[in-house]
Formats: C-alpha cells, sequence, structure tokens
C-alpha cells in the first residue's frame, strides 16, 4: 500500500529507479515506495553509471560529471540555510584540522567540504570512515544523512559545523544536494510524470508522511521535513548549482559539464 492507502501503480514497471533511504527524500518517492530501489547514493552512482538504473536520486556531482544524464526540473534534495543532516564534526579549530574522515557516500558532500574548507585556507588529507561508531573517536569526520542525525542526537564532544549554512554564508545561495538524475534515452513522458507526481503527492501529504515515519521524534521529523529541506529546483537552485559547478571545476580531475534540465507539467485536473 502506498502512504495514502490506495494501491501502488505499476507505472513504472518499464523503468529501473532507485533513490536513498534517507529520511530527507521521503517525500519525493510518495506512492512508489514498492517500485523503488534503495540503496546508499554512492551505489546508486555506481548502478546508474553501469545502467543497471534508468534513473536515480544521485548526488548532484554525479550529473554534473556525466553529460548523458538529464536532471528532472522542478524537483531537488536542498537547502536555503542549515540543512542539519550534512556536517563537520570537528574537535578542533577549523585551522588545525589535518586529517577528515568521511562517510564516503556521497561525493557532492565531500566535495561541497573541500570547497567550504579551501575558502579558509584548509587543505586536510581525507580518509574514509570505516564505521559510524567510529565517528565519536575522531578529531574532524563527516556525515551525512541519518546517521549524521543520529550523531547530533547523541552524546558527543565536537562541534558541528553545517555544510548548508557554511555554503549560504560564503555564496548567499541554496545548496542543492540530490537531484532526479536520468539516463539519456530514458526521458520518458511517463517516467517524469510518474517522479514530478510523486513529489506532488508527497509535498500535499506531508503531515501524513511525518505521522508515518518512525525515525526520530515527531518534532523534530515535522521541522526538518516540513522546512529545513527544500524540494523545489527553481531558478536560485539552478543558480546554485551552476556556482557549485564552477568551483568544482578547479579542484577536480574530472570534466564538469553544464547541467541538462527536462521538464515535465502535470496536467491540472
Amino acid at each position: 500500500m502506498t502512504a495514502d492507502g490506495d494501491k501502488p501503480t505499476n507505472i513504472l514497471s518499464s523503468f529501473r529507479i532507485g533513490s536513498v533511504p534517507y529520511l530527507n527524500s521521503v517525500p519525493l518517492t510518495c506512492g512508489l515506495e514498492n517500485q523503488v530501489i534503495f540503496a546508499p547514493p554512492s551505489q546508486l552512482a555506481s548502478m546508474l553509471e553501469n545502467e543497471t538504473l534508468d534513473a536515480a536520486l544521485v548526488s548532484v556531482t554525479e550529473a554534473l560529471l556525466h553529460p548523458g544524464y538529464a536532471i528532472l526540473d522542478d524537483v531537488a534534495v536542498a537547502c536555503d540555510g542549515p540543512v542539519i543532516s550534512v556536517f563537520l564534526a570537528t574537535k578542533v579549530p577549523l585551522k588545525s584540522i589535518e586529517v577528515v574522515h568521511c562517510d564516503p557516500a556521497s561525493l557532492t558532500s565531500i566535495n561541497l567540504l573541500k570547497i567550504l574548507l579551501k575558502a579558509k585556507g584548509v587543505q586536510p588529507q581525507w580518509h574514509p570512515l570505516s564505521s559510524y561508531e567510529e565517528s565519536f573517536e575522531k578529531d574532524a569526520v563527516l556525515l551525512i544523512g541519518d546517521p549524521a542525525i543520529a550523531f547530533i542526537q547523541a552524546d558527543h564532544t565536537h562541534r558541528i559545523w553545517d555544510l548548508g549554512a557554511a555554503w549560504k554564508e560564503l555564496t548567499g545561495l541554496p545548496f542543492v544536494f540530490a537531484v532526479w538524475a536520468i539516463r539519456q534515452g530514458y526521458e520518458d513522458p511517463a517516467l517524469l510524470s510518474s517522479l514530478m507526481s510523486a513529489k506532488l503527492k508527497g509535498i500535499a501529504q506531508l503531515p501524513a508522511l511525518i505521522k508515518r515515519e518512525s525515525r526520530f521524534d515527531p518534532v523534530f521529523r515535522k521541522e526538518y521535513l516540513g522546512k529545513t529541506i527544500q524540494y523545489d529546483l527553481g531558478e536560485r537552485e539552478k543558480t546554485a548549482i551552476h556556482c557549485f559547478m564552477e568551483k568544482l571545476a578547479g579542484g577536480l580531475d574530472q570534466k564538469v559539464y553544464p547541467p541538462r534540465f527536462v521538464y515535465h507539467e502535470i496536467p491540472k485536473k
């Protein structure tokens, strides 16, 4: 059954769709939960690149590294200021950081942190984080998604540097963390319509989704899903993507490509 009690349609049976299992993406798969493969961002990126998925909610960096991907317009996981679930946790001042242990799940979060630290004259070494439990011991650790929320609500001794807030301070812009990336040749109206409709349904039914979820407490869910996370991909968000792309291009060995947006309007009933 879907979030509103209806039987799920089989409109996506011809397509292979992937999404992240994090709380912040719940509204974007509303009604499609039984037709979507849920996996960490890095795994979704590999599946999309290996052509075992046709569309996936992936790190925006992945869409900028692959000219064959189209980005579904007007849908994103974004923030305009603090994001809460993507941050650097430190036991030492930023200027004293020598090594950052990072959750390798999201390429965008890693690159965003590199940009933000470079702006402060800090260029540390980067080591993968072996396990979530290790994060409490490290002097500097990058966490994302639900594990980040669990960390911030746990008993810890770190300072928290919210990357959404830091980006807003640096650029004055929102930040786009994830987008629906569609492989070339799969920009089918049925697929685009299903993904757009899921977002619209998720936003319309947000109070019910918040109530249905069991992760974290209800007050947090209401604030996080209802105010902190933004789901639109408008002109300010596109400007932010281009700004990120320009900063990204200077620090990567790979070529970065301008985003290609595909728009699908849902007919009014």
